[in-house]
C-alpha cells in the first residue's frame, strides 16, 4: 500500500533500519547515552525490523510488489525480420515474401508475431509436402 514513488523494497527497508539502528546505537553508547542504547537497540533489532519483516507490503515505507510488471516493449516486425535474415533464420526469398505479407497487413489489427509463426508452420508444411513427393 505504499507509495511507488518513495517506497523502498522490502529487504531495502530492512538494510536501513539494521545499519541505522546499529549507528544510533553505537554513537549513543560513545556519548554516554545510558538507558538510551539498549531502548534505541531494541526498538530497531526487536521491533521495527520484524514488523516490516511480517507486514511486508502493508508496512507503509515498503513498495508494493503486487504492481503489474511492465510488458516487454514490442519490437517491430520489419527489425524482427531482418533479424532473421541476418542472422541466417531464412533466406533472402524468404526474407522478400514475408516482407511484402508484412507490408500488405500493414494497417491490419492484427498481432503479426502470430501471423509470422502461422506463415512459418505453413512453409514447413510445403517443405514435408515436396519431401513426400520426391
Amino acid at each position: 500500500m505504499g507509495d511507488s514513488t518513495t517506497g523502498y523494497s522490502r529487504s531495502r527497508l530492512m538494510g536501513i533500519i539494521a545499519v541505522l539502528t546499529f549507528g544510533l546505537t553505537s554513537l549513543t553508547a560513545v556519548l554516554g547515552g545510558g538507558p538510551l542504547v539498549p531502548a534505541i537497540f531494541v526498538t530497531g533489532f526487536f521491533l521495527l525490523l520484524p514488523l516490516v519483516a511480517l507486514l511486508g507490503d502493508d508496512f507503509p515505507l515498503v513498495e508494493s510488489s503486487d504492481e503489474q510488471p511492465q510488458p516487454a516493449p514490442r519490437q517491430d516486425p520489419v527489425e524482427t525480420l531482418r533479424d532473421r535474415y541476418a542472422r541466417g533464420e531464412i533466406d533472402q526469398a524468404e526474407f522478400e515474401r514475408r516482407l511484402d505479407y508484412l507490408v500488405e497487413t500493414e494497417d491490419l489489427g492484427f498481432d503479426v508475431e502470430d501471423e509470422l509463426g502461422r506463415l512459418e508452420s505453413d512453409q514447413n508444411t510445403r517443405a514435408r509436402e515436396i519431401e513426400r513427393e520426391r
